[in-house]
This record gives structure tokens, sequence and C-alpha cells, in this order.
């Protein structure tokens, strides 16, 4: 391989690199102590944990938000955060597809979440700065991307409602519900062009 190839094919890794400083997962700490609240379970009615997606979900179909059932939800709950992100990117930890917060507590969280911030159906929450950009965006990959892609979706539980302008990224919503942490939980989709 030529040496100009070589420099081909790493510069778009570096800088894919570069830019995961604002879409790399970080860490969560769950609120424990006398009140220690039951596991969240996230289901979906589209897809169970670790199957496909299917296509009305994705950029190759309406690209609608899923939506989501949230068991042993406690009744203390404030608020609710989404996060979805894409774990297969080449160079890249991770890549967020979707960040969304202060929607109120329900159990039962509709498909198809409209585009724009605040949403006022789902009690003015915010959908704020990722690769969808205040909207949800499903799995979209390029034509010379052939394998499959895990989609990860994971919901946070909270204390208090979050005060973050529309342009936070998954990084500053990460940050600012450390230690309002209740419940946390998720569910994992796959997704394959055809």
């Amino acid at each position: 391989m030529s040496i100009t190839r070589r420099i081909g094919i790493a510069l778009p890794c570096a800088i894919l690199l570069l830019s995961t400083v604002s879409c790399c997962s970080s860490k969560i700490s769950v609120k424990t102590g006398e009140n220690k609240t039951q596991e969240l379970i996230v289901t979906c009615k589209d897809f169970k944990n670790n199957e496909f997606i299917p296509k009305k979900h994705t950029g190759f179909g309406q690209d609608i938000s899923p939506e989501f059932q949230l068991g042993n939800l406690t009744p203390q709950a404030v608020s609710i955060v989404i996060t979805m992100d894409d774990l297969d990117i080449p160079c890249m930890k991770s890549l967020n597809h979707w960040v969304i917060w202060n929607i109120p507590r329900m159990e039962t969280i509709p498909e198809n979440i409209p585009y724009g911030t605040p949403v006022i159906s789902l009690g003015n929450a915010i959908q704020g700065n990722a690769y969808g950009k205040n909207r949800y965006r499903g799995p979209k990959q390029p034509f010379f991307i052939k394998s499959a892609h895990r989609y990860v979706f994971e919901l946070y539980v909270l204390d208090c409602t979050l005060s973050l302008p529309m342009t936070a990224s998954k990084k500053d919503v990460i940050q600012a519900m450390q230690g309002h942490i209740m419940q946390y939980g998720k569910i994992l989709g796959l997704y394959q062009r055809d």
C-alpha cells in the first residue's frame, strides 16, 4: 500500500477521533441510599433487545423515534433523559444520534417525537445538539458500510429537570445530571443497510 493511500485512510480516522470529544459516552452514577429504587426495565414495542430495528425508525424509512415502555419506574421520578448512540462507527467509540431531556414522568414514551425544541406535546422536553440536531435521527449507514451496527438507547430517570440550552450536547447533559440519576436502563437495537 502506498504512503499516499495510507494517509488517505488515516486522515479521516484522525478527524473522526478528534470529533469524539462531544460523542463519547461518559461514566454515570446512580443515586444510592435507604430509598434505593428497583432497576428500570426498558422495552420497545417494535423490537426486542439485541434485535433489528424496523426500517420506519431509520433514515431509510420514516426516521421516527421508537416507543418505549418503562417498567419499575419510581414514583419519585421528576424527568427522563434519552440518548441514542451508534456503537460501531469506524475510528470512534460512539456517535451520538439523539439526546432529549426533561421528558416528564411517564411509563410509555410515545413514538414519533416531533422535530425541534421544545417538544410541547412532551411537557416542553428539549432535544439537544446531536447528529440529528434537535431531533431524532435513526440509523442511516453510508453505502460503503455493509455490516450491522449496534444502536444503544439509554434512559435515565432523574430527581430534577435540567436547565440546559437546546445547543447542549450529550456530554453536557451527562455532566448536568450527575448526582440526580435515580434509575438507568437501556435497550440495544441493530440495523444493517439493505
